[in-house]
């Protein structure tokens, strides 16, 4: 742990939350080396098995189980915070929507063109509250959509690579350019690798590129309806991704991406992403991967309004000015996404940015910081590897925690 992070987060949310993330750590700890992850990947499995005899890893019908002392090993070589290419509290133009709002007409479900990807990032490189730059909007060619994004915007970058072709034309801008992220959401409920993306995970460590570990457990589907118990989850599946990295490729760049969401039970269990609780989980999960020294990137700043509302750009401002009052260290989505992340809109974009040159912690709502709860952990192991709809904990909590 980083000590002197320890006290600043002990300061900004209160020892007892905390004390919290700490036995999140723990509780993440426990499910690698109880519940484990499944895997069949050739290489990872490989990876883990060199560490069998010595019983720091056990390979069992496919499930990797970690130990403690594995994940503090891989840990330790990760480069650190004051190691990375991105400052601290910076915002992106991240995410990637399918389709684009069509701001005139109040209508979304428009497909994206070479052109506006153009646009997004000539905006990001000439705005000076924009950090960097995801790739916002997916085009059908994504080697084409690298190139634009490296012609037009020199801040840090980061998209998937799901192709040998990719891959190559990565490699190719990381030479000339160090300040790259490749962006995999490696693993799927419950606890199990998505092995459609595993093997170019494999190939993009080995390659040396930095990795952006994704996983995006939902409170009350996936993962247990409280607090610590989706940021566990969320932390168990990305730390499993850190430990490949780092077995593959010792002291590889990677960043802790995981991305705790809530299922709200009021829009039939779907993520919502204006709740000021999400704000709040991805801020949580920010501080425990700064005290572990770890580079971290979140989500914050969304809406569940589906079109460009006051609401939404109400939306945008509370969730940065929290992540400006509680500190983070990189966030995506708080510009241009509308409800569920699918539109694109360039009107809330521009409003938004020129918002974020006025906002300040101050103008951050009160929230309450949460406590440990016990049922969490409980629900893990009454659930196992099943679902949590209908878990005792997510109707005792439905109405009590991440509420508006």
């Amino acid at each position: 742990m980083n000590a002197e992070q320890v006290k600043k987060s002990e300061s900004l949310l209160g020892k007892g939350t905390v004390d919290m993330l700490m036995q999140v750590h723990q509780d993440a700890l426990w499910m690698l080396e109880n519940m484990g992850v499944g895997c069949k990947q050739p290489d990872m499995l490989k990876a883990f098995q060199k560490f069998e005899e010595d019983g720091k890893a056990i390979i069992y019908e496919n499930r990797v189980f970690i130990t403690e002392e594995l994940v503090k090993q891989c840990l330790s070589t990760i480069p650190g915070v004051d190691d990375f290419f991105v400052p601290r509290n910076s915002f992106f133009i991240g995410g990637t929507a399918p389709y684009i709002y069509d701001d005139m007409t109040g209508k979304g479900g428009v497909m994206p063109t070479p052109e506006d990807v153009v646009r997004i990032a000539r905006i990001a490189e000439k705005n000076k509250i924009v950090a960097g730059m995801g790739r916002g909007l997916k085009l059908k060619d994504e080697v084409e959509q690298m190139g634009i994004m490296a012609e037009n915007c020199s801040k840090p970058l980061y998209f998937a690579v799901t192709s040998d072709a990719a891959l190559e034309r990565a490699k190719q801008i990381y030479e000339n350019r160090k300040n790259l992220m490749i962006v995999f959401c490696l693993t799927r409920p419950p606890l199990e690798v998505n092995e459609n993306f595993s093997e170019h995970f494999v190939k993009v460590v080995q390659a040396g590129l930095p990795i952006f570990v994704s996983a995006m457990p939902l409170a009350g589907i996936s993962a247990p309806y409280c607090y610590n118990g989706v940021l566990a989850m969320t932390h168990a599946e990305v730390l499993f991704g850190l430990c490949v990295s780092q077995l593959l490729n010792p002291g590889a760049t990677c960043i802790h991406a995981g991305f705790p969401t809530v299922a709200d039970p009021r829009i039939e269990y779907n993520p919502n992403y204006g709740l000021i609780s999400h704000n709040l989980l991805n801020i949580l999960m920010a501080h425990l991967n700064l005290m572990l020294d770890i580079p971290t990137f979140q989500s914050g700043g969304t809406t569940h309004e589906e079109h460009v509302t006051e609401k939404a750009l109400v939306d945008s401002r509370i969730g940065q000015a929290l992540c400006l009052k509680y500190g983070v260290h990189m966030i995506r989505h708080p510009f241009a996404f509308l409800r569920y992340l699918i539109d694109f809109s360039f009107a809330k974009l521009e409003k938004a940015l020129e918002m974020a040159e006025e906002i300040t912690p101050a103008d951050a709502p009160e929230v309450e910081m949460p406590l440990y709860d016990e049922r969490g952990m409980e629900a893990v192991t009454r659930r196992g590897l099943g679902m949590y709809m209908d878990d005792e904990l997510t109707t005792a909590n439905l109405g009590k925690v991440f509420v508006d």
